[in-house]
C-alpha cells in the first residue's frame, strides 16, 4: 500500500540509491541509472524495450494531450480520440503535468524505434505546454532532439511552436523566417491543417511587425484552408488574430463580427484559452470604442480564464488593457498603478513585447496626471523597444504620442510652439511609418498634430492642408469624431490662411462652423461641441492677424483622449 511504498522508498533515498525530487515523485541516483541501463541491455530484448518504451511515450502522450485539450478544446492539434483519464479539474490536470513535464522529456530522449505518432502527440503537447508555461529554454532543448532525429513532420511541429516562441520573445525577424519556412514546409507535404496553423501565427507576427495589409492576407489564407467543419476550433482562432488586424485597421464592424463568431467557436470547442483570447480582443475593441464598462467586463472574462488555464502572459496582458481602461474612463492615477504593475509582470515572462506596449499606455497616463517629463522617458522607453523588435506600427504609435507630449512640454516652458523642431520631425516620420503601414486612423491623427505645429509657427497654409489631407483620411473608414475635429481646425485656420484674405476667411469659416453645429451626431466628442460654439462667437468679434492663430492658446485642440476613441459607426450583434 501507499504507506509501506513510501517507507521503502525513504528507506532507499537513505541509502542513496534514488534522490527524492519534490512531492511523491522520486528519481534514481546517476550509478544506479547507468547500472540499471546496463543490465536492461543484457537481459532484455531489444523488441520488448521498444515496446515498453513505446507504452511509456503513448500514456504520456495522451495524458498530456488530455490535458491540453482541457485548456484549448477539441483543434487539430488535440484530437478528440483520447480521453480525459480521470482528471477532475483543469486545475489538477494542470498540476500533473507541471510536476510531470521534466520526466515526459527526459523519457523523450529515449525514443528510438518508437511509433511516430505516438512521440509526434507527446512532442505536440509539451511543446504547446512551454509556449503556455512560458517554458522557452525546454522548448529550445526540445527542438535540437527533434533536429537530432530528423523526421519531417516532428521538426515542422516543433519549428512551428519554436517560431511563436521567437515572437513571444519579441524576436520578430527570427519570427517571421521560421514561420515562413514552415509554412511551405507543410505546403509542400499537403497538411493543410498545419499550413493554417503556421499562417496564422505568421499573420500574428506580421501584424507585430505592423505589416497590417500582409498579416490580414495570410490570415485569410488560413481561413480558407480551415473553411471544413473539423478545423472550426482552428479556424476561431484565426478568426480572433484577424478581427485583431482588422481593428488596428478601423474595420471595427469587422473586428466584432469576426469576434463574435470566434467566440461561438471557442465555445463549441471547449477551448477555455481560446475563449480568454477572444474575451481580451473583445475588451480592447470595446476600448477602441470608448466603451469602458464593456471593456473592463470582456477583460475580466478574459482575466478569469487565464487564471484558470494559468497563462501567466496572458494575465499580464489582461492587466495592461483593464489599467488602460482605467486612462479612457479618466483616472490616471489608477492607469499608472496597474501599469506599472503589468509591466513588471511582462518583464517576469520576458515578453519584450507586452513591456513595450505597458510603457506606451503608462506614458500617456503619466501625461494624464501632469508628469511629463516622467511620461517622455516612459514613451521613449517604449519607442527604443519597438525600433529594436522592428514593430513598425508600436513605434509610429510611441513617436506619435512622444511628439505630442515632448511639444506640449517645451510650449509649457517657453509660452509657445516656436521649439517643436523635433516633435515635429517625429510626427513626420510617425506620418510615413503609418502611412506605409496602412493604418489612416494613425495617419490622420498625425496630420492633425502636425498642423497644430505649423499653425502655431505661423505656417497656416500648410497646416491647413494638412487638415484637409485629415479630412480625407477620416472620411475613408467612417470616422466622424475624427473627421469633427479636421473640421474644426480647419474652420479655426481659414481666417489666417484663405486666398482672400481675413474677412473672406473669417466667412468662410462662419459657414463651415454651423453647418458643422448642425450635423451632430452620437459620436463626437463632448468637448468639440463647446468649441464650435465659442469660436463661434470668437469670430462674430472679429479675428486679428497680429494676434496669430489662437485656438492652440485657448485650449481649443484635440488632446489625447480624443485620439483614443474611433468615432466609428458599428451595429452591435452581441446579446
Amino acid at each position: 500500500d501507499e504507506a509501506e511504498a513510501s517507507r521503502q522508498l525513504a528507506a532507499l533515498t537513505g541509502a542513496g540509491l534514488i534522490d527524492h525530487v519534490r512531492g511523491s515523485r522520486y528519481r534514481l541516483h546517476d550509478l544506479v541509472r547507468d547500472f540499471s541501463h546496463a543490465r536492461l541491455l543484457d537481459e532484455e530484448e531489444p523488441g520488448e524495450r521498444t515496446a515498453a518504451q513505446e507504452r511509456l511515450i503513448g500514456n504520456y502522450a495522451e495524458l498530456a494531450d488530455s490535458v491540453l485539450r482541457l485548456v484549448d478544446g477539441n483543434n487539430s492539434t488535440r484530437s478528440d480520440r483520447f480521453s480525459p483519464h480521470g482528471f477532475t479539474s483543469l486545475d489538477e490536470a494542470l498540476r500533473w503535468l507541471d510536476d510531470e513535464s521534466s520526466f515526459i522529456t527526459a523519457a523523450l530522449r529515449h525514443a528510438e524505434g518508437v511509433d511516430q505518432a505516438a512521440v509526434l502527440n507527446l512532442l505536440g503537447a509539451l511543446c504547446d505546454y512551454c509556449l503556455l508555461r512560458g517554458d522557452l529554454y525546454r522548448l529550445g532543448e526540445i527542438s535540437e532532439l527533434t533536429q537530432a532525429v530528423d523526421q519531417g513532420l516532428l521538426v515542422r511541429s516543433v519549428q512551428w511552436r519554436t517560431g511563436i516562441a521567437a515572437r513571444q520573445l519579441g524576436e520578430l525577424d527570427k519570427a517571421r523566417t521560421t514561420l515562413t519556412s514552415v509554412v511551405d514546409l507543410y505546403m509542400q507535404a499537403h497538411h493543410d491543417a498545419g499550413a493554417a496553423r503556421a499562417l496564422n501565427s505568421l499573420g500574428i507576427t506580421l501584424h507585430h511587425q505592423g505589416n497590417l495589409t500582409e498579416a490580414a492576407a495570410r490570415l485569410r489564407e488560413a481561413l480558407d484552408l480551415q473553411a471544413v467543419p473539423e478545423l472550426a476550433t482552428d479556424r476561431a482562432w484565426t478568426m480572433h488574430a484577424l478581427a485583431a488586424v482588422e481593428r488596428d485597421r478601423g474595420n471595427l464592424a469587422q473586428a466584432l463580427d469576426l469576434l463574435t463568431r470566434s467566440l461561438v467557436l471557442h465555445r463549441e470547442g471547449d477551448s477555455v484559452h481560446g475563449e480568454a483570447w477572444a474575451h481580451f480582443q473583445l475588451g480592447q475593441l470595446a476600448l477602441r470604442m470608448g466603451e469602458v464598462e464593456r471593456a473592463e467586463a470582456d477583460l475580466e472574462q478574459a482575466l478569469d480564464r487565464y487564471g484558470r488555464t494559468r497563462d501567466a502572459r496572458g494575465e499580464a496582458w489582461a492587466l495592461t488593457q483593464l489599467a488602460r481602461a482605467r486612462l479612457v474612463a479618466g483616472d490616471g492615477s489608477g492607469a499608472v498603478d496597474g501599469l506599472r504593475r503589468a509591466a513588471a509582470r511582462h518583464r517576469d515572462n520576458e515578453d519584450a513585447r507586452g513591456e513595450a506596449w505597458t510603457l506606451y499606455h503608462l506614458g500617456q497616463a503619466l501625461e494624464e496626471t501632469g508628469d511629463l517629463g516622467q511620461a517622455v522617458r516612459e514613451l521613449e522607453r517604449a519607442r527604443t523597444m519597438f525600433s529594436r523588435m522592428r514593430d513598425v506600427y508600436g513605434l509610429a504609435c510611441a513617436r506619435h504620442h512622444s511628439a505630442r507630449v515632448t511639444r506640449d512640454q517645451r510650449a509649457a516652458q517657453t509660452g509657445s510652439l516656436r521649439n517643436s523642431g523635433f516633435a515635429r520631425q517625429l510626427l513626420v516620420d510617425a506620418r510615413a511609418d503609418f502611412q506605409r503601414i496602412g493604418v489612416a486612423h494613425g495617419e490622420a491623427w498625425t496630420c492633425l498634430e502636425l498642423a497644430v505645429v505649423d499653425a502655431g509657427n505661423a505656417r497656416t497654409q500648410q497646416a491647413l492642408a494638412l487638415c484637409d489631407e485629415a479630412v480625407a483620411l477620416f472620411a475613408s473608414y467612417g470616422d466622424r469624431r475624427g473627421e469633427d475635429w479636421a473640421r474644426f481646425l480647419r474652420c479655426t485656420l481659414l481666417p489666417y490662411a484663405a486666398p482672400g484674405g481675413v474677412e473672406v476667411g473669417t466667412a468662410v469659416a462662419q459657414e463651415e462652423l454651423s453647418a458643422l453645429a448642425r450635423a451632430g451626431h452620437p459620436l463626437r466628442d463632448v468637448k468639440l461641441e463647446q468649441y464650435v460654439d465659442a469660436y463661434q462667437l470668437l469670430l462674430e468679434r472679429g479675428i486679428t492677424l497680429e494676434a496669430g492663430w489662437q485656438a492652440w492658446r485657448l485650449g481649443m485642440i484635440p488632446d489625447r483622449h480624443a485620439r483614443e476613441v474611433m468615432g466609428v459607426e458599428i451595429a452591435s450583434v452581441r446579446g
